[in-house]
Formats: structure tokens, C-alpha cells, sequence
């Protein structure tokens, strides 16, 4: 019998086993990777992340006001329910506290900003909205340039403060489940989807840097 050939059933077939399990390896190692490809790819879409940057206080006639950049990723189960025409509560929490060496640090002040996101069918528009203010924006990445963007927000009165003394100041936004209804707040206590918080971002702020030199020459 020629080699590379063996019987079965009176027939001639050939012997394939050492070319075939190099394939099949390949094959799977092929498709392991492939399918670990697909789980990161799945994974990068469904993350839901926000970043803070560049956080700031700066002097005013008679407030010190804040601004900061951050960095929103919304994922796939976000996208699809701000199209359903659910509104999205963003809360931007600003805190200032003072060292306390005999006891825990001194909360001097608390400041929070609602920004709702909302999406309308009619105008096909998605709308930030803040108090009474409100403004459309034709996709959601627009929309969520602008809420990145935090500028000039009035948190401190001088008055609140003393100018000598050395503060911790620190900022963060999160999504506010609260305010949504009832059953989107028991979907998201069971899901990672809807957890959609940055950090609390912290710095020194001494008021004393800030102020304006005091102008002696006459």
C-alpha cells in the first residue's frame, strides 16, 4: 500500500493526522483570540466613567468662583435610555473644609449644582438644563461637551471665609439616581451600568494667594 495511505473498508484514505492537528491548533488559538477580542471590545463599550481635571478657584469682586473640565463616558444602556426620553440628573458637589488637629475637619461650606440631560423626540434635540435656563444640542456628545466644560461658578461669598487661614477645597459630579423614577432606581441599584461617579478631586486653597496686592504707592 503507497505510504500515507491506509485501509478502511476497502478503500484508500489518506493520513492526514499530521497536518491536520497543526491546523486545528491554529484554528483555536485563532478563535481565542478572536473571542477575547470581542470581550474587550464589549468592555470598552459598556464603560461608563467620569474624570475630573484642571479644578480651580479664582478671585471675584466679592466670590471666589470655580471652574473645572471633565471627562464624560456614557455607555451603550445610557445612550438608549436618554433616547426613551428619560431625563439624566447630574449633581456637581462642591465642598470646602478647614483642618481641625483636636477633632474631625471642620465642614465650612457645601455647594451643589443639578444639570439635567434630557432628550426631545420633537425637535430632536438633546437639552441641558440648570434652574431656568435650558439649551438644545443636536447630538448627545455635544451635549456632553458642554456639561464637561464647568466655568465661573459663584461657591464662596468672601464673608464665608477667612483670608489667613488654610482650606481643603474639593469638587466631584456624579448622576443622581435619586431624582429619577422609582423603577429606574431598583434597575439601578442591581446594575453597574448606571454607576456614573468621578472622584472627589481635592486641593489646598489659601485665600491670602489669591487676593490682590494691596496698592501703596500714591
Amino acid at each position: 500500500m503507497p505510504e500515507g495511505f491506509r485501509k478502511s473498508s476497502g478503500c484508500r484514505v489518506p493520513i492526514v493526522t499530521g497536518f491536520f492537528m497543526p491546523c486545528w491548533k491554529k484554528s483555536l488559538s485563532a478563535l481565542v483570540v478572536a473571542f477575547c477580542t470581542w470581550l474587550l471590545c464589549i468592555g470598552v463599550v459598556q464603560a461608563a466613567d467620569i474624570s475630573l481635571r484642571n479644578p480651580q478657584l479664582e478671585l471675584t469682586d466679592d466670590s471666589y468662583a470655580l471652574s473645572a473640565d471633565f471627562n464624560i463616558n456614557f455607555n451603550t444602556r445610557l445612550e438608549e435610555v436618554i433616547s426613551k426620553g428619560v431625563v439624566l440628573y447630574f449633581v456637581i458637589d462642591f465642598e470646602l473644609t478647614r483642618s481641625r488637629w483636636y477633632w474631625f475637619d471642620e465642614v465650612v461650606l457645601h455647594r451643589n449644582r443639578t444639570i439635567q440631560l434630557s432628550y426631545h423626540a420633537l425637535t430632536r434635540q438633546y437639552r441641558l438644563s440648570t434652574g431656568s435656563l435650558h439649551q438644545g444640542y443636536a447630538t448627545l456628545d455635544e451635549a456632553l461637551r458642554v456639561m464637561a466644560r464647568l466655568r465661573y461658578w459663584l461657591v464662596i461669598d468672601k464673608g464665608e471665609i477667612r483670608g489667613d487661614k488654610v482650606y481643603q477645597a474639593a469638587v466631584r459630579m456624579r448622576l443622581d439616581l435619586s431624582q429619577m423614577p422609582k423603577t429606574f432606581q431598583v434597575s439601578a441599584l442591581s446594575s453597574r451600568d448606571w454607576s456614573l461617579n468621578s472622584d472627589w478631586v481635592r486641593w489646598v486653597f489659601t485665600p491670602a494667594e489669591l487676593a490682590s496686592p494691596a496698592g501703596d504707592a500714591k
